[in-house]
């Protein structure tokens, strides 16, 4: 049976491998509230780790718990939690996730076992923002592709009418998907002179929506109205491919699609065309259907930016994440389920 195992590391991130069948463990600079979390309940967690300097850091922390024994699973978003790791864990009561997504967890195995599962959707909202923000200056003002061309030997030709982009003030960002992290977006686009239009499952409430001067309009309006697109929508079935050939045809020449949300929101073929054919302006992605590859295409387009799905990867924010982690599992020990960021 495969074993988990968990190691407290003091390092933040420091990290290990013991072989390729097990995912196993990480982490971090522990906050100081984790310590409290070991006389209530086994837990273990997933994560890849590299195979550098293991056997130093088992000698120095000895906290490995199996899976099988433990109560408490911390999983993080880029790994997935089976039916089978589930069945393999009969003690196991609460899946505290790494992260705001989980479609990395076998929801309907937990549903059918009563095992809670939380998330950190509080954490990861600012950072995220903040990585959009930055996404659409790097795609709009062409600061990646300059910085590209300035490091050849030929450099790039000076000049008045030379190296032109776009600005972000005075234009309309669609937001599809207003939540936390969408809102996040819109207090930083509203400061730099942009106009709010957003499509949501439910509108917002009208205080919300006069405090970013947003306007609530149809998935097929925001694309043809706005001059940037931002994906901030939680993934489910139902939103797969919600942005494909026919919606990327809706969009402006001008526009810039910019996903920091999930990879498989977007057919990437169909974006890769686009972006071959100037359908489209640009696109910036933190996110792709099949992590880590990349669509070939992808690789020689200069009117794309490309990052690696770090929107929530900053020091804060991780740091972050681990004691919203931490307030889920001792809220679920202490029979707070109000306290809980409850997934499940």
């Amino acid at each position: 049976m495969p074993v988990v195992r968990v190691c407290k590391i003091t390092a933040f991130f420091v990290s290990v491998q013991i072989d390729t069948e097990i995912p196993l463990v990480f982490i971090c600079r522990f906050p100081q509230k984790a310590v409290s979390l070991y006389p209530i309940m086994q837990i273990a967690f997933t994560t890849t780790l590299p195979k550098k300097g293991f056997a130093r850091l088992a000698a120095e922390h000895s906290l490995f718990v199996p899976l099988e024994k433990a109560e408490v699973l911390v999983s993080t978003f880029d790994k997935p939690v089976t039916r089978e790791m589930i069945a393999s864990a009969p003690n196991l009561r609460l899946i505290a996730n790494f992260g705001a997504g989980y479609n990395n967890i076998d929801l309907d195995a937990c549903r059918e076992r009563g095992i809670r599962v939380t998330n950190t959707p509080h954490s990861v909202v600012e950072p995220t923002a903040e990585l959009a923000f930055a996404l659409m200056l790097d795609v709009a003002r062409r600061t990646v592709e300059f910085d590209k061309n300035m490091r050849r030997r030929s450099g790039v030709e000076f000049g008045v009418m030379n190296n032109l982009s776009h600005s972000l003030y005075g234009k309309v960002l669609g937001i599809v998907g207003m939540g936390r992290i969408g809102q996040a977006l819109a207090r930083r686009a509203v400061a730099s002179g942009m106009t709010i239009v957003y499509h949501n499952r439910h509108r917002l409430p009208e205080e919300t929506e006069r405090k970013y001067g947003a306007t609530y309009v149809s998935l097929d309006e925001l694309l043809r109205t706005a001059d940037f697109v931002s994906l901030n929508l939680p993934y489910t079935p139902e939103v797969h491919h919600i942005i494909g050939s026919a919606e990327l045809q809706m969009m402006k020449p001008s526009a810039y699609l910019v996903n920091t949300a999930r990879g498989a929101h977007v057919d990437e073929d169909a974006l890769a065309e686009a972006l071959r054919t100037r359908q489209i302006a640009g696109a910036a992605l933190d996110v792709f259907e099949h992590e880590p590859q990349l669509p070939p295409t992808f690789r020689w387009l200069n009117n794309i930016v490309l990052s690696p799905h770090t929107g929530t990867g900053t020091w804060e924010g991780r740091l972050a994440m681990c004691e919203e982690v931490c307030d889920n599992i001792l809220a679920f020990a202490a029979g707070n389920t109000d306290q809980m960021s409850i997934v499940l």
